[in-house]
């Protein structure tokens, strides 16, 4: 009888509910079913299966009370191990490379890792395998290095090959094994195989030389800054010389801030949401979906795959009783067991709802003698300037926007950020203004003629607290303006633009550099206070559409009770 495939499995016990997972374990499975049945990739049942039934074989527990006994997995990690190995492109190699697993303490992440990396080791590596076990401290890296040896020890066949070899060699037939597994001085080895496995700390001097078949990045949440980001892409850069090279990155949260953590958070999470090109990037986010649920066991699940298998439900609520009497020992609950990090950034929109929000051009025609709120982000005064005004008609919010750059700037800005701002300086979206610097006349203007010749009339205009004063003090003589502080405070601004963005509320038009904008966008959470903040998703990465689009919606906000039965359009236009 024929073995279920434990994507499918998994998917299906999801979806009917006997399984809880959170919003990214949904998205990523989504993706991966959508994939296999649209023939985007393919579905290698053979592979799949034989690292699954190869490491139920020959993978040990280690430690505690279920020790020595042989490692059972559970569906959540076949699933996973299907999908890294039995998922395959056109030409029948591994689809993906990069394995993301972040899942809450106590989930057996780092002996699930230990036996992946045996399995790379003795099989999947073939000729001249090199896994590698890193961390920032030898002693962190060696806490999967030891279990894989631990593991080898435990394995019957092991301890068969090394029993007939030493009756062997007392019987004089011969005095070495080739494939025995063996432990040396500095690493693990199979001489018959040219087989290996080595531990190493981050090393500024050692910086190349790496050819990982497979390379183990355990607790990412803890590596530093700089040093962390920069031995990541050493080893990712080494495997080039591979066929089907792997690194498997596993982490609870953590404390450390621009760490490789978050930058594969940010780039896990974008590529869930959709706005992402990338290929071989499998991220499994075992993450609470609402924070202020921390101490609610259904929600507890989403982070905690193996509660009630190696996490006891009792555990968690002794933690959780702990919890609640110490504010920092929430905020450890939060980020070990929820794995919520306090200022981690995340992809904010979905990139499926953004495009349903976008379509025909939108045309100033058509909302003559309209009332509407407009918001500006004037922030950078070398770069991007951009303004929106929004329009409501018929229960829908119509976005038009508007860009500015100096003129100077345009063939760099092209270069580097990869958009064709020429191209849309022709379909007149952006404009040219001023040499080095964006004048901020031109977006005074820009107001001006939607009154002067459109008659549309905004009741505010939101801007930026740290825009040109000289500017808001000239605007203000025609309109009236209200700073806005681009920080916490517009948490609950944001959360009203993402539901009416979800339910296609918005109308932006056919505006190409302000959907770049939009899904541009992530969210940086303030975990104890349950509130958010608009950062770029990534340092190069421009948002100052999306700035602006929420000037002028908390401006709307704040003011609908005065100004909201104008700002409806009824009969208008």
């Amino acid at each position: 009888m024929a073995k279920q495939n434990p994507i499918y499995q998994y998917y299906q016990k999801i979806k009917d509910g006997s399984i809880t997972v959170g919003s990214y374990i949904l998205q990523i499975y989504e993706k991966i079913i959508t994939g296999l049945e649209s023939r985007e990739f393919v579905y290698d049942a053979k592979k799949a299966n034989f690292a699954i039934d190869w490491i139920e074989a020959h993978a040990f527990h280690t430690e505690g009370h279920l020790a020595p006994g042989p490692l059972k997995l559970e569906l959540w990690q076949k699933a996973i191990l299907a999908c890294m190995y039995g998922i395959v492109d056109k030409d029948g190699k591994r689809q993906f490379r990069e394995i993301v697993l972040i899942v809450a303490r106590k989930n057996g992440k780092s002996l699930f890792a230990a036996a992946i990396a045996k399995y790379n080791w003795f099989v999947d590596g073939g000729y001249g395998a090199k896994v590698y076990t890193i961390a920032p401290k030898l002693d962190q890296a060696d806490i999967i290095y030891n279990n894989i040896w631990q593991m080898t020890l435990l394995d019957p066949e092991w301890q068969s090959r090394k029993e007939q070899l030493e009756a062997d060699k007392k019987a004089k037939l011969r005095t070495d094994d080739p494939d025995l597994a063996r432990h040396r001085m500095t690493d693990l080895c199979i001489p018959g195989t040219n087989g290996t496995v080595k531990k190493i700390a981050f090393s500024a001097k050692k910086s190349d030389g790496f050819n990982p078949s497979l390379c183990i990045c355990d607790e990412i949440a803890s590596w530093e800054g700089d040093k962390g980001l920069r031995q990541y892409e050493v080893m990712k850069s080494g495997m080039g010389a591979r066929l089907e090279p792997m690194l498997f990155s596993c982490s609870t949260a953590g404390y450390i801030n621009d760490s490789i953590y978050d930058e594969l958070l940010s780039r896990a999470t974008r590529f869930l949401k959709g706005d992402s090109n990338e290929k071989r990037l499998l991220p499994f986010l075992y993450i609470v979906d609402d924070p202020t649920k921390w101490n609610d066991l259904d929600e507890l699940q989403k982070s905690n795959p193996n509660l009630g298998v190696s996490v006891s439900v009792d555990y968690l609520l002794e933690e959780i009783a702990v919890a609640e009497g110490s504010l920092s020992k929430k905020r450890e609950f939060l980020c070990k067991y929820c794995n919520i990090k306090q200022n981690s950034s995340q992809a904010w929109l979905n990139a499926q709802d953004v495009a349903a929000c976008f379509g025909e051009e939108l045309k100033l025609d058509d909302f003559r003698r309209c009332y509407c709120v407009g918001g500006i982000d004037l922030s950078q005064t070398t770069d991007l300037t951009a303004a929106v005004i929004v329009i409501e008609k018929n229960g829908i919010l119509n976005v038009f926007a508007h860009f500015w750059m100096p003129e100077s700037r345009i063939a760099e800005a092209s270069a580097r950020d990869n958009v064709p701002y020429e191209i849309y300086r022709q379909k007149g979206w952006l404009s040219l203004s001023g040499e080095n610097f964006v004048d901020y006349h031109d977006c005074h203007q820009w107001f001006d003629d939607l009154l002067d010749n459109y008659k549309i009339y905004p009741q505010e205009i939101g801007y930026d607290r740290y825009s040109s004063q000289y500017l808001v003090q000239e605007m203000e003589t025609s309109y009236q303006m209200d700073d806005v502080f681009q920080g916490t405070n517009l948490t609950p601004v944001i959360r009203e633009v993402e539901g009416l963005i979800r339910d296609r509320k918005f109308n932006f038009g056919n505006n190409d550099l302000l959907k770049i904008h939009l899904l541009n966008s992530a969210l940086k959470m303030d975990v104890e206070q349950n509130k958010v903040k608009l950062v770029k998703i990534a340092a190069k990465e421009h948002i100052d559409g999306t700035a602006a689009l929420l000037d002028a919606m908390c401006v709307r906000q704040k003011w609908w009770s005065e100004i909201g039965h104008r700002l409806q359009n009824k009969d208008r236009g």
